[in-house]
């Protein structure tokens, strides 16, 4: 529950801010006979990620138990690729995006109600394309589906009371601290999905290591219990977790959180 509601509330928001601002260009501008256009693209992105998490759940329940491993373990490395660079693209555009976003909207603007439809679908499509093949990936780990299903729809509804109220100027949110710490927090739910990814190749026998096990907690921590839900959602933790998952684990936190938490050094004033 927990993942899925970092997700959806990091992502979630993203894609709220986004709409935000294409809307105030449109008001901003005087077009505001464009926005029927603009919903309709943010429409079709919405529906195109929803298909996309379909596919993907429809398909992992048609294959058999070893093609799933296959699958799943394959969708959870694309996952964490994904999730990777998206934090480090908001990082590095974040503040720059309200400026690229109205030029995009402006030059559609100019093109009529299509082109305005395809820049907010665009816009908002990489963001609930990423945010689906994630959950997808959670789901798989926590191998469950009610407590996430909770999380996701709790997340997503913070996350378009946010935005809206943002829009409306209610309430002011530090957006660089509220990423940066969202950003760390899907980093390490990332890490959690990328162990679990190691785990179902390594059972298929693509990847080596499969009976080196680091612990085996199995006959002492229930894994339906509240604690093994709460770590297994939250950093991935499994009752039985092999070295080389520990060590890939360990390894991507290091090598992501490293240069994420970074501070860019300043740059010194011109004579």
């Amino acid at each position: 529950m927990l993942s899925t509601f970092i997700i959806a509330l990091r992502e979630g928001l993203e894609a709220s801010l986004i709409v935000g601002i294409l809307f105030s260009y449109l008001v901003k501008s005087d077009q505001r006979h464009l926005q029927r256009a603009l919903i309709g693209g943010v429409a079709g992105a919405i529906g195109l990620s929803l298909a996309l998490g379909g596919v993907l759940t429809f398909s992992s329940h048609r294959l058999s138990p070893r093609a799933e491993s296959a699958f799943a373990g394959l969708c959870s490395l694309a996952a964490v690729g994904f999730v990777t660079w998206m934090v480090f693209w908001m990082k590095r555009t974040a503040r720059s995006l309200r400026r690229e976003l109205e030029s995009k909207v402006g030059a559609a603007v100019q093109m009529g109600r299509v082109a305005v439809a395809s820049a907010a679908f665009f816009a908002v499509a990489r963001e609930g394309l990423e945010t689906s093949l994630f959950v997808y990936t959670n789901f798989q780990t926590v191998r469950s589906s009610a407590s996430p299903l909770v999380g996701l729809i709790l997340g997503l509804a913070l996350a378009i009371f946010l935005g809206v109220k943002i829009y409306q100027s209610a309430i002011k949110l530090n957006l660089a601290k509220f990423f940066t710490f969202t950003g760390v927090a899907l980093v390490i739910v990332a890490a959690g999905v990328l162990s679990h990814g190691i785990s179902d190749l390594q059972s298929l026998g693509w990847l080596p290591g499969a009976t080196s096990v680091a612990w085996d907690i199995s006959g002492v921590l229930d894994e339906k219990s509240l604690i093994y839900s709460f770590l297994s959602g939250s950093v991935g933790f499994s009752a039985i977790t092999t070295w080389l998952q520990l060590a890939i684990w360990a390894i991507y936190l290091a090598v992501v959180l490293i240069p994420y938490l970074r501070k860019k050094a300043a740059v010194p004033a011109s004579a």
